[in-house]
């Protein structure tokens, strides 16, 4: 089995319908795709219907499932959150809050961007986002079809868009903690997002992953593009120290990004053990 674990729509950040990332990640041999756009299921029900509606002979597992944003001592980092109940009221109250707060902080960026030089303007950050949720990648997309920068990964530099950066904004971000209480509250598993990816900023401690594992985290999210060798030698041994599984995603974006989809797999051993976990939704199969 291929299993990918963290795959992102036009729902929030990605550059595919929900219905296309169903159909690439069929194309691209996959058995399972999570769909976990930032902190919002729209992408959901569309999803779960190109899966109902594939091909004889074709078939594919999606897991429903949302990337978090959360922070702790001033440093940012994402919580995957699997099959969980998206109408469990307190947890789909603290992903509404989130959202909001990204229309507030994306103006708000776009706005440092002018300042600084850079000639792009709401309504095309808006236009580059259609239906899905403002974040800093259709920013840095902006960047990019203005000739600021080269690529999306240049503008998340502390020149731009990067946590800290010139033109960084804080938004509403929840405790990690409180996060993982969330999801477990409503029937999900939660995943720590690429724990090590220093080149986006500044990383947690160990200790604050050791809180995550006492609130109830699942895993780790250690095969992934933003890891070398090094940091994925130390998060299997934190792993093993605290009890936690590994996964393994490729954090697809369809062309706004480089990655492809199920450039990085999950154990399927460690997918039955999540799946084992989880009381709030079921993957949709066909």
């Amino acid at each position: 089995m291929r299993i990918d674990l963290h795959a992102h729509s036009n729902a929030s950040d990605g550059t595919d319908s929900p219905a296309e990332l169903v159909a690439a990640a069929v194309a691209a041999g996959l058995d399972v795709v999570a769909l976990t756009d930032h902190d919002t299921v729209a992408g959901h029900d569309e999803a779960a219907r190109a899966v109902r509606a594939l091909p004889d002979g074709a078939r594919l597992a999606l897991v429903p499932g949302a990337e978090l944003s959360c922070a702790v001592e001033g440093v940012s980092l994402h919580l995957l959150a699997y099959l969980f109940d998206p109408a469990e009221p307190e947890f789909a109250a603290e992903r509404e809050l989130v959202r909001t707060d990204r229309f507030r902080r994306g103006r708000a960026v776009v706005e440092h961007c002018r300042e600084l030089g850079a000639d792009i303007s709401w309504e095309q950050v808006q236009r580059i986002a259609g239906d899905g949720s403002v974040g800093r990648p259709h920013i840095a997309s902006a960047l990019v079809e203005a000739g600021v920068v080269a690529t999306v990964s240049d503008a998340f530099t502390a020149d731009w868009l990067a946590n800290g950066g010139r033109a960084d904004v804080r938004k509403h971000e929840t405790d990690p903690v409180r996060a993982v209480r969330l999801v477990r509250a409503a029937g999900g598993v939660p995943v720590f997002a690429h724990p090590g990816a220093v080149k986006r900023g500044r990383t947690v401690s160990d200790q604050v992953i050791a809180d995550l594992a006492a609130a109830g985290l699942a895993a780790l999210e250690v095969d992934h593009t933003d890891h070398d060798e090094e940091a994925r030698r130390r998060l299997r041994g934190l792993a093993g120290d605290l009890g936690l599984l590994v996964t393994g995603s490729s954090d697809y974006h369809g062309s706004r990004k480089t990655v492809r989809l199920g450039e990085h797999t999950t154990d399927p051993e460690v997918y039955e053990a999540l799946l084992a976990q989880a009381t709030g939704a079921k993957p949709i199969e066909r």
